[in-house]
């Protein structure tokens, strides 16, 4: 679970009052024990990502339109902080990934995403990776209040969801990390 970041260090503040000094002074706070950030290599190699620490993996499989699919999930919550960042894949059965254009799959990965998350849309706008996978940025919000920043691209028959999560509380002190974060996925052109 994700919880609160302390940001604000100690603070003391002199207070000049009818000649006399007033001194106020914060309660000390824990210090914030920032996350490492590392090059995570996916285990089939096909991209690579910044994270906070060692990701976790798991597998789900996900009913869809198109029948079963498995999910590969990478995800990694650093302490002390109300953020969650992951890297999601899935590949396509080969007919629907050949035949589908990458605007459709997007769109309709969007549309999953906001229904399963009962979530209203933001923002929106395409996007491209930084080897020319066309791809989509979006953002949302769910009932619960927690902002999704979400980039999404079609490679090699895969769809490829790189997201992170966090309150709106921690979102504008995150903000700058989180477009770190998006930033650094790179896709590895498979020879």
């Amino acid at each position: 679970m994700m919880t609160i970041k302390v940001l604000l260090p100690l603070m003391t503040a002199t207070v000049l009052c009818g000649g006399s000094a007033l001194v106020e002074a914060r309660q000390p706070q824990t210090p914030v024990v920032q996350p490492q950030w590392r090059v995570f290599t996916a285990p089939d190699r096909r991209f690579t990502v910044l994270m906070p620490g060692q990701p976790e993996r798991d597998t789900q499989i996900q009913k869809t339109y198109m029948g079963e699919i498995n999910l590969e999930m990478f995800v990694a919550e650093p302490p002390n902080q109300e953020v969650a960042y992951l890297v999601v894949y899935n590949d396509f059965p080969y007919n629907y990934g050949q035949m589908a254009k990458p605007q459709t799959i997007l769109n309709n990965a969007r549309d999953m995403a906001l229904k399963t998350t009962q979530s209203n849309l933001v923002s929106q706008r395409h996007i491209r990776s930084s080897n020319g996978h066309p791809g989509k940025e979006i953002e949302y919000v769910n009932t619960g209040g927690k902002i999704t920043r979400s980039r999404m691209y079609v490679a090699d028959g895969r769809l490829y969801q790189v997201m992170a999560i966090t309150s709106k509380k921690q979102q504008p002190t995150l903000a700058r990390t989180i477009t770190g974060y998006l930033n650094s996925f790179h896709l590895v052109l498979q020879k």
